[in-house]
């Protein structure tokens, strides 16, 4: 588990399962994050992604993702520098939601990914997220390309560098 500032990020497990479908289930995930299977024992060995489960005061409250843009062919951030990482997340509980947990966690986790190397953070929200789009804007990012279609969907490419 890592612990910094207010948040644990501790690796997701397949004991996770029924608390992400709880999470999934809700429309703000939903309307963003489509899939109905949030991962399998496979997805949870794939070494090109860590998944975590991000907790405050000990309640779980969010999922991210972070994975090497390298990992795939011919993914959209493939052009970055070598040990770039992207990044996903949402926040869960509909209680937490408004009140700075997202840009806090996100930024918490970006340093960290920066302290262990990465050159180059990018994620890939929907051209319609707003919310999304102006969090990454708080803390750095800038868009980095046009909208385009991707195997993921439809995304607006933002990265920030170290």
């Amino acid at each position: 588990m890592t612990t910094t500032n207010q948040y644990d990020f501790r690796k997701a497990t397949m004991l996770d399962l029924p608390l992400l479908v709880e999470w999934q289930s809700h429309p703000h995930v939903r309307e963003w994050w489509d899939d109905d299977e949030p991962f399998d024992q496979e997805e949870i060995d794939d070494p090109r992604v860590a998944k975590w489960i991000v907790e405050t005061d000990g309640r779980p409250f969010a999922f991210m993702q972070d994975y090497t843009v390298h990992g795939w062919d011919e993914h959209h951030f493939a052009q970055l520098p070598e040990g770039s990482r992207g990044i996903d997340q949402y926040i869960g509980e509909p209680d937490m939601i408004g009140l700075g947990h997202g840009s806090a966690l996100i930024a918490t986790r970006v340093r960290s990914l920066f302290d262990a190397g990465a050159p180059v953070i990018a994620t890939d929200p929907h051209p319609d997220n707003k919310r999304a789009i102006a969090v990454y804007r708080k803390i750095g990012f800038e868009v980095c390309g046009p909208s385009q279609e991707t195997e993921w969907g439809l995304i607006l490419p933002m990265q920030v560098t170290r």
